[in-house]
């Protein structure tokens, strides 16, 4: 945007322009940048006040001018606060008011991916996004200009701020769209418009707000509903619970044991993890669906909290995967724990916040598969991961929370251990790999080389 006019850029958001602001000479008339942070408001920023939980961010519309932003979109009362007193000089930026920042700021979004004419993938699912984004984004670096969502920019606010960040030239934008409840992904589809819609998986996430398995597909095929026609579906083979939501306009590409991409072919992947191998198929048949045709050794690295290893002295490896948890992802992690070790295998799970009635039930099924994988250590963090222990008969330790694993984490653990984190968001359990690398960096022999 930064040829656009503070006129042309009031207009694409659906807002108003208060006062244009100075145009200084030889300066290209358009923002840099976008930002919802007052404190990230400087030079060449437009700041985006928007509505908040614990303040209103219309509230530093004035603060964000004096620290230099090209301007700021905010309510009209804040946009009228921000002016000069009668008499005084003009602002010294753009002032845009809408009665509705965050639509203004999602429409801009609309109007910023439609001139980019960018190629676009959306990507959804019960687990796995995060790295099939990362994956499709490696492959896609290998002959486009790509720009992908960082961390957890996949929101109804995070997902316009990617789209605005990606500069002039950007050939592929690829966008994780996460859900919470019912019309979520098809508000983030009207955003994003993508040529691609993809949906690792269907499995037990939000229960205790969508109530099913069947009303949690209905929300994720929102983003089939919301592709064009002639549009790409990228959808795991034989899912039962995706058939209702089928369109006769879309391509249909199936991935995965039985699918219409079920090999990787001369495609070499840095991990052999079976879900993280399915998560790169589905990033394979997206990639090919625009066109592309990665090949060789892949390049990637993920998203934080998302599997990455850490080895530590002793030797010790650290799996940490503590950014989320649902029972599929609980499988997949214990999967990779099962592979990875060459000696003990060490678990430390939390609770999977969201799951409904049947909480406790999927808690003890997770018990069940750690004790199938070979579990010799399970540290059960929370009340519901607590019912883990019943239905394992290995090694077992309760806690309370976060702290306390981490903590007895560092007792427990010997030479040759591979240790697994994970837990839904809420438990916080990336202070388990902290500690341990803190301990391990600290004076004397690291926690991990105790015997």
């Amino acid at each position: 945007m930064r040829d656009w006019s503070p006129e042309r850029l009031a207009a694409a958001a659906g807002a108003r322009l208060v006062a244009p602001g100075p145009a200084p000479r030889g300066i290209a008339p358009g923002p840099e940048r976008v930002t919802i942070d007052s404190r990230e408001a400087g030079s060449g920023a437009l700041f985006v006040g928007l509505p908040g939980t614990h303040t209103e961010g219309g509230r530093y519309a004035r603060q964000a001018l004096a620290q230099g932003a090209w301007g700021v979109l905010v309510a009209p009362e804040h946009a009228l606060a921000a002016r000069p007193a009668a008499g005084h000089a003009a602002p010294p930026g753009a002032l845009i008011s809408s009665d509705q920042p965050l639509a203004a700021l999602q429409q801009l979004a609309r109007s910023w991916r439609r001139e980019l004419g960018a190629q676009v993938v959306g990507i959804t699912g019960s687990t796995g996004k995060t790295s099939t984004k990362d994956l499709l984004a490696a492959m896609l670096a290998q002959e486009r200009k790509v720009v992908a969502s960082v961390q957890n920019l996949n929101t109804e606010i995070g997902l316009p701020l990617t789209i605005l960040g990606a500069p002039a030239g950007t050939q592929m934008l690829v966008l994780e769209m996460a859900m919470r409840g019912a019309g979520q992904i098809a508000d983030l589809a009207a955003i994003a418009a993508p040529d691609v819609g993809v949906i690792v998986n269907v499995g037990p996430v939000h229960l205790e707000l969508l109530g099913s398995l069947e009303a949690v597909a209905a929300a994720k095929a929102e983003l089939i509903a919301g592709l064009r026609p002639g549009a790409t579906a990228v959808l795991p083979a034989n899912e039962p619970l995706l058939r209702a939501h089928l369109r006769t306009d879309l391509e249909i590409v199936t991935f995965g044991p039985g699918g219409d991409v079920s090999q990787l072919g001369d495609l070499e992947l840095p991990f052999s993890a079976p879900h993280m191998r399915l998560n790169a198929l589905a990033a394979l048949a997206a990639a090919r669906a625009l066109g592309t045709r990665p090949s060789g050794r892949l390049e990637v690295t993920l998203s934080a909290l998302r599997g990455q290893r850490i080895k530590l002295p002793g030797p010790v490896l650290v799996i940490d995967d503590c950014y989320n948890a649902n029972p599929m992802s609980m499988r997949a992690a214990l999967d990779d724990l099962a592979l990875s070790a060459s000696g003990r295998k060490v678990a430390v799970l939390g609770d999977m916040l969201e799951l409904g009635a049947e909480a406790g039930s999927y808690h003890e099924q997770v018990g069940d598969y750690a004790r199938e994988a070979g579990v010799d250590v399970l540290v059960a963090v929370g009340s519901l991961a607590a019912r883990m222990g019943e239905r394992f008969d290995g090694e077992l330790h309760r806690v309370d929370d976060a702290a306390a694993a981490a903590e007895l984490a560092g007792e427990l653990l010997r030479p040759g251990d591979t240790v697994v984190v994970k837990g839904s968001r809420g438990v916080g359990l990336e202070v388990v790999a902290e500690h341990l690398q803190a301990a391990a960096a600290g004076p004397g022999r690291a926690r991990g080389s105790r015997s």
